[in-house]
């Protein structure tokens, strides 16, 4: 039986990581063993690794996203998980998905659908499920306008399942092409805010709070910010004024204050967004790779290039 593996391990005084052989974990009753085949890098990883907000220990190993196959179960796990491909979004503060092998709660995995790449998968469960939140927390309004600040991995993804529910997608980004947009459904795109004309249903903004908040005079009546970076401590319009609904998004935070029904809801909405993503319903730019000794490059690549890294086990 397999006892040891290697994996990229937290150096607090160095902040960074450094390829080390560790103790599998026991695995508890509700567990799986995934044998990671990819793993997804994402903004919230290598920001932690340089701040270190979270206390990690020496030997802690990062890492939120991957996909793999399950190799082990617990005791109350059902044995036809076995051998199943799956994807996930661990926990930051628990050893995540930075190893050839992740402990992961059974009810927190998503099967992939048999023709998905362990590559693919392993570089949507962070920002699809992300993404899949913000959409959820404005009610659906046909033909009514949304305005997205930032374009980046999660709002290329927002703005298609916006337009998926009938909303009409404005976006202000200074890099997105005649053609992004119209591969994206975006229906018109300013460079910045003072361009921006229209009043919105909706407003979501992925760059940060202060960001956001600029955004609250561009909001109908009855109107929702969508914050996905960070929050809006308080409210910027006059009470009984525009009445604006406010909007927090933290997709890690599930983990400690999301309870058996969230998670399965959210699964099942995840296991079906793979299928659209499949069928092309949801375009998907493809990640660079990178090979598991080469975490650091992909790390650095992650952190100055738009364009996704996934590191192949």
């Amino acid at each position: 039986m397999l006892t040891q593996h290697a994996a990229w391990a937290y150096q607090p005084e160095q902040r960074n990581v450094l390829l080390a052989t560790q103790t599998l974990p026991t695995l508890l009753a509700n567990q799986v063993l995934v044998q990671n085949q990819a793993i997804g890098i994402n903004p919230v990883d290598w920001k932690c690794i340089q701040a270190n907000r979270l206390g990690w220990q020496e030997g802690h190993i990062p890492g939120v996203d991957a996909a793999g196959i399950v190799v082990a179960i617990g005791d109350k796990v059902d044995r036809t998980w076995l051998g199943q491909s799956v994807a996930y979004h661990a926990a930051l503060a628990q050893h995540g998905s930075f190893a050839e092998h992740t402990p992961v709660y059974v009810n927190r995995v998503m099967r992939l659908p048999e023709t998905m790449t362990p590559s693919l998968a392993a570089a949507l469960p962070c920002p699809m499920l992300t993404a899949w939140q913000a959409v959820e927390k404005i009610p659906v309004k046909s033909d009514y306008k949304v305005l997205i600040s930032g374009l980046g991995a999660v709002t290329k993804l927002l703005t298609q399942m916006l337009v998926q529910r009938g909303f009409v997608v404005d976006v202000i980004s200074k890099s997105c092409t005649a053609e992004l947009a119209e591969k994206l459904g975006i229906n018109n795109v300013y460079r910045q805010l003072k361009d921006v004309k229209s009043k919105y249903f909706a407003a979501y903004d992925a760059v940060s709070p202060e960001s956001a908040a600029s955004l609250v005079s561009q909001l109908r009546a009855n109107g929702h910010l969508v914050c996905i970076q960070g929050r809006i401590e308080l409210p910027v319009d006059a009470p009984f004024t525009t009445n604006i609904s406010y909007h927090e998004i933290a997709l890690g935070a599930l983990h400690n204050f999301g309870d058996e029904q969230d998670w399965a809801q959210l699964m099942s909405d995840g296991e079906a967004l793979l299928t659209q993503v499949v069928s092309g319903s949801i375009l998907i730019e493809s990640p660079q790779q990178f090979h598991f000794d080469s975490m650091l490059d992909a790390l650095e690549h992650s952190q100055h290039s738009k364009q996704k890294s996934v590191v192949m086990v």
